[in-house]
């Protein structure tokens, strides 16, 4: 799987806009069959930053969310404004 296939779109919800603060936590929609290891490759792929680690869950619809800790403080939140989740 190529990493644009893996990472699908940002997903925004008030909750994950208090990680990004709180956590230096960004949540992603991602690829229902792809893996954690696979997950941290793409996004550090993608968006050239180091990942401490990933946390996955499907949803009750059926949608796998990855919650992605960044390694640098503050980071989140720059990735945040520069992919234009705020």
């Amino acid at each position: 799987m190529d990493s644009y296939s893996i990472i699908i779109k940002p997903h925004v919800t008030e909750k994950t806009m208090n990680l990004i603060d709180m956590n230096n936590e960004i949540t992603f929609v991602v690829n229902r069959k792809a893996n954690k290891s696979q997950i941290k490759k793409a996004f550090e792929e993608l968006y050239e930053e180091k990942v401490a680690k990933v946390n996955t869950h499907i949803t009750t619809k059926g949608v796998k969310v990855a919650y992605i800790k960044l390694v640098e403080e503050e980071m989140a939140e720059e990735l945040a404004v520069r992919i234009g989740v705020f």
